[in-house]
């Protein structure tokens, strides 16, 4: 296998194609779309979970081993295929160890290794196979894990949402690296700006490519502020409705005025888990969007509005909001630690309870007919995926690792002059479930998590964030709706511990699924 190289030109030509304008849905009068937005989406819903990659849970769809008591999926005979684990890839693959199924028994794993430079390194110039001996977990005894997939028997809710709603196969996280970068990316395509500009292992070059905690956060150590705007600000500017809302964000005391966020749950191991973690709340890292001291919103109503709350939420205001017909336009949900799908803590089975109780609820209520839920992921946790993304953003500093020591490819970098922005880094899941969703369908067009970003910005007619951000490059979510029709206020209500289909409640059409 010949190594990667980019040229210039090669750059250059896939920034002017990116760059594109590539929203081209057209309204019509049957659409009964309000002015403020493109599409009929009036609420968007982010599900933001951690560490997966997509091989890890989509590798082998839509076929599941079935083995005996576990429980069962059976794909419709019109899915579509993925770029998944073929037969060579599963049975001669060029890593060191083939990749094996995790069963439900195994659902709680070792954390696997998901730093900057390693991903780079386990990309080896673009082939794929050094994940076992660069980024394989420290605390696995057994390092081939790392290559290791789960099925429709253990992400089985996953697998039925991919079935009836839309699912891509081709999105990335924007840059290499772990749960900040993602995050941060997510809200701003951005994570250059850091304040302190060096933090060994998390900022370099003024870029996070680290778990550095925000500043601005009673509940964090303290480490790092960002400059510039984020989604957020933007949509202040637009006085839109929005919120970031967080498991275990609502403290449970205070020590002399500061906020401590001393919640806990017990994942399916028995292990008891500290709900909220700092660093995975992007809008504290900003001063204009931060709550410092976690207050609660003066009101129902004033949820998703500008008050001491300033948008930062628990994830209990999100359904005081929904229960008061008070849905945000844009709302963020990061589920509490321990159903947040991160190894080593959490897991699929308890990430499972997590979006089918959360899906199931909105599907309940009246806002559901112009609502989208997206379910994206902040980093692959090292997880093999034998796909490699393209590279759009370059970077040569001391923390680069991909095509050389030092390197990430060979030119300058392209957006904002930033370094260490090397991207697009792992393939993860992204899966849009919404009444407008396409059904059973795969799209595979190149997006990333500045995607939803983008997408963000053009419904709500926002504009771009600038200064560098990923958006400009960013591919459209839009090929997996279908807005021609009209709401087709399709629901499918899963059972939150196996994720089998159950029988629908409320108005709205029945899926007849043979999936189970």
């Amino acid at each position: 296998m010949k190594k990667l190289a980019f040229s210039a030109g090669a750059v250059l030509c896939l920034l002017v194609a990116l760059t594109v304008p590539v929203f081209t849905y057209a309204a019509t009068k049957s659409d009964n779309r309000p002015d403020t937005t493109t599409t009929p989406i009036q609420h968007l819903v982010v599900i933001f979970q951690e560490n997966v990659s997509f091989d890890h849970y989509f590798g082998t769809y839509p076929t599941a081993q079935n083995k005996p008591g576990e429980t069962r999926f059976q794909a419709s005979k019109d899915t579509p295929s993925v770029n998944g684990l073929n037969e060579a890839l599963l049975n001669y693959n060029p890593n060191l160890s083939n990749p094996q199924r995790l069963g439900p028994s195994q659902a709680l794993t070792c954390d696997q290794d998901h730093s900057y430079m390693d991903e780079q390194k386990a990309f080896d110039h673009g082939l794929m196979d050094k994940f076992v001996e660069s980024v394989s977990g420290g605390s696995c005894p057994d390092k081939t894990i790392v290559m290791d997939y789960f099925d429709g028997n253990t992400v089985t809710a996953l697998w039925n949402y991919a079935q009836n709603f839309a699912m891509n196969d081709n999105s990335y996280g924007t840059t290499f690296g772990p749960s900040t970068p993602g995050a941060l990316n997510l809200i701003s395509g951005q994570t250059h700006g850091a304040t302190p500009d060096t933090l060994p292992n998390s900022v370099v070059n003024g870029s996070v490519i680290g778990d550095p905690d925000p500043i601005y956060d009673d509940c964090s150590t303290k480490k790092i502020g960002m400059t510039g705007k984020n989604i957020g600000d933007v949509l202040n500017s637009k006085n839109m409705t929005w919120g970031w809302f967080q498991g275990g964000f609502r403290p449970t005391s205070t020590n002399n005025g500061t906020a401590v966020c001393g919640s806990t749950h017990t994942n399916i191991g028995g292990a008891t888990i500290t709900d909220y973690s700092a660093h995975h709340e992007p809008f504290m890292y900003y001063a204009s969007t931060a709550n410092p001291h976690h207050l609660p919103p003066t009101s129902a109503n004033m949820i998703g509005k500008t008050d001491q709350a300033n948008h930062q939420y628990d994830l209990t205001d999100f359904w005081t909001a929904v229960s008061n017909n008070n849905l945000p336009a844009v709302s963020f949900l990061k589920a509490a630690s321990y159903q947040d799908g991160h190894a080593g803590y959490s897991d699929p089975l308890d990430e499972q309870t997590f979006l089918v109780n959360t899906i199931n609820q909105l599907e309940k209520s009246p806002q559901w007919k112009n609502t989208a839920v997206v379910i994206a992921y902040d980093d692959s946790d090292g997880w093999y995926d034998h796909q490699m993304g393209t590279i759009l953003n370059q970077s040569q500093s001391g923390s680069d690792a991909f095509t050389d020591a030092g390197l990430c490819g060979t030119k300058a970098p392209v957006l904002g002059g930033y370094q260490d922005r090397c991207g697009y880094g792992p393939r993860l899941p992204l899966l849009v479930i919404s009444p407008y969703a396409r059904h059973n369908s795969v799209d595979h067009t190149l997006t990333d998590q500045s995607s939803i970003l983008r997408f963000i910005e053009d419904n709500w007619k926002l504009g771009r964030i600038g200064d560098g951000s990923y958006d400009v490059l960013a591919g459209s979510l839009v090929n997996m709706f279908d807005f021609s029709n009209g709401s087709k206020n399709e629901r499918l209500f899963l059972n939150p511990k196996t994720g089998q289909v159950v029988p629908s409640q409320g108005k709205g059409h029945d899926w007849d699924s043979d999936n189970n």
